[in-house]
């Protein structure tokens, strides 16, 4: 018989306001065990405390919601003091905060998630009901919707259509001999050290034909972009130099409207949302538009509105995705051509076009 899915979701926070104590309270009805990570690793110190914390209030925010709204005992909260790191910061690149919340989980399904993502928990509902309980089905990933600038808009692209830059690799079968291998992505191998993606994956098409999604927020709010852009303009593991100055003219300004998601190498744009919002991020907005939450900083969406009803951006939207698969299979066969390129060549030519990104 299958076992029952006891879900233990695992979760890296910093500077997680004002979203932290709205998901924990989406994931709760789901949920056998909640670990929270929070903390910075070293590239995100400007975004952190000099003792490697939330400058936001995220970690008393935890320690609130589990004093007050965990009555089964299912929040978990972990720094990187209680893993030997006296200074506060974790090691490394989150690797070290993934691992930390997988060694301690005593859940059949680990699924990884975001402060700022959320689900319809109906979706979630059926997922537990038809996905985690087949003894076949060993990973599952989601497609997001990434909001950008509020609540009634989202950002499409390139990147997030041809690139796969919309998949979330979120959802593992665990055992006590299974391991978090690593964070980028996210990487669980069972017991003879094979990827769970590679036997029993359930991809976001097959998610996508129910209409599921993951939905996320991180582009919403002004503080969160501006924190997000510092943190990765530090990274070492990825080419985003111009990150800050992405934030400060594409989403603060819209300077270069075919530029508006945070991979900023590939065109991107905006579209109108009129869907329906998950429970708890509906909650967090009318909690922000009632004044509850006064430290929230909106983007002003005046910009939006009208770039949203010019004909001419309508057309230029149509044909950026008219052109998008085209380039995607002329670079698949570049791609392929590329490969009888002497080893020299091929060095040479990712440096220079490694520079020309990074100057765009």
């Amino acid at each position: 018989m299958t076992a029952t899915p006891r879900i233990t979701f695992g979760m890296i926070v910093l500077n997680g306001e004002p979203f932290i104590k709205y998901n924990l309270r989406a994931l709760y009805p789901f949920a056998h065990q909640i670990i929270v990570v929070e903390g910075a690793s070293p590239h995100a110190h400007a975004i952190a405390t000099t003792d490697g914390h939330s400058t936001d209030g995220t970690l008393e925010t935890l320690r609130q919601f589990k004093q007050h709204e965990d009555p089964q005992g299912k929040i978990q909260i972990v720094t990187a003091e209680d893993e030997g790191y006296s200074n506060g910061f974790w090691p490394g690149e989150k690797h070290e905060q993934s691992q930390a919340y997988a060694k301690r989980a005593t859940g059949n399904w680990l699924w990884q998630v975001d402060v700022d993502e959320f689900y319809m928990p109906q979706d979630m509902a059926w997922i537990c009901e038809n996905i985690l309980f087949s003894p076949d089905t060993n990973a599952v990933s989601f497609k997001q919707i990434q909001f950008w600038g509020g609540m009634n808009y989202f950002v499409d692209g390139w990147y997030l259509r041809q690139w796969q830059g919309e998949v979330f690799h979120r959802a593992f079968r665990w055992r006590p001999d299974f391991s978090y291998a690593t964070h980028r992505p996210p990487t669980v191998l069972d017991e003879n050290g094979n990827d769970l993606r590679k036997h029993g994956w359930i991809g976001p098409r097959q998610l996508n034909k129910k209409g599921i999604f993951l939905y996320h927020y991180s582009l919403v709010f002004p503080r969160n972009v501006s924190d997000k852009s510092l943190y990765y303009s530090n990274v070492t593991w990825g080419a985003f130099p111009r990150m800050g100055l992405w934030a400060k003219r594409n989403y603060g300004k819209l300077e270069n409207r075919y530029r508006v998601h945070n991979v900023y190498q590939y065109p991107s744009w905006l579209e109108r949302y009129s869907g329906t919002h998950p429970p708890q991020a509906e909650a967090m907005w009318k909690d922000i538009q009632d004044g509850r939450l006064e430290s929230v900083q909106l983007r002003s969406t005046d910009d939006i509105e009208l770039l949203l009803d010019s004909p001419a951006y309508f057309v230029g939207r149509f044909v950026l995705k008219l052109a998008g698969p085209l380039v995607w299979s002329m670079l698949v066969f570049g791609q392929w051509l590329f490969s009888f390129f002497p080893e020299r060549s091929r060095r040479f030519i990712k440096t220079k076009i490694a520079k020309a990104r990074d100057q765009k």
